[in-house]
């Protein structure tokens, strides 16, 4: 009887999966002081008519852990990468040498590093809030079930099986938030 009344915890466990992969995205997004070439994601280029990620108009590469820098293919968009990089509010001063465009990664002053802490945080919670979305999603499922004519035996195994998938990924962004906020902390 239990095996027609079965809920989906693979397909919750997936959508709670893609929450943490867009967390560690908009994480990666941070500038924590030290040279990433992720934190040049976000940012686009108008290039031949469309936005661009940087990423497909030139090279990245970070020689040293303060220095980001970018080989720009077309020496025609090379105005338009530097530009698009100071608008992007990065808080970084691009400085060109021919086709290439060098990015400094200046030391985050402790105003500026609290105030990435509460951004982490807040794409933090974000995230708790879909994975908890995905849980009354699961939980619907489970009464839908239960009118149907699930046990309340099953049901109570269902609903147990929910709030844990969901106390673990909470427990995984919380973990994940501390690590980045100590990172970004890192003098």
């Amino acid at each position: 009887m239990a095996d027609e009344f079965e809920i989906d915890t693979d397909d919750l466990q997936r959508r709670m999966d893609g929450a943490m992969a867009s967390l560690k995205t908009e994480f990666a997004s941070l500038r924590t002081g030290r040279a990433s070439a992720s934190i040049l994601e976000p940012v686009m280029v108008d290039a031949y008519g469309s936005m661009t990620p940087i990423n497909q108009v030139g090279t990245v590469n970070v020689p040293e852990p303060r220095m980001v820098t970018i080989n720009v293919w077309d020496k025609g968009l090379v105005n338009k990468v530097e530009k698009a990089i100071r608008e992007s509010g990065l808080g970084i001063n691009p400085q060109t040498n021919g086709t290439i465009i060098m990015l400094p990664i200046p030391e985050l002053n402790e105003e500026r590093r609290r105030e990435l802490t509460k951004v982490a945080a807040q794409y933090a919670e974000s995230t708790r809030v879909a994975i908890r979305n995905v849980r009354r999603d699961g939980m619907d499922q489970v009464k839908k079930a239960k009118a149907a004519g699930m046990s309340e035996d099953d049901v109570k195994f269902w609903e147990g099986e929910v709030d844990d998938l969901t106390k673990k990924n909470i427990a995984l962004v919380d973990k994940a938030l501390e690590h980045k906020q100590a990172e970004i902390m890192q003098v």
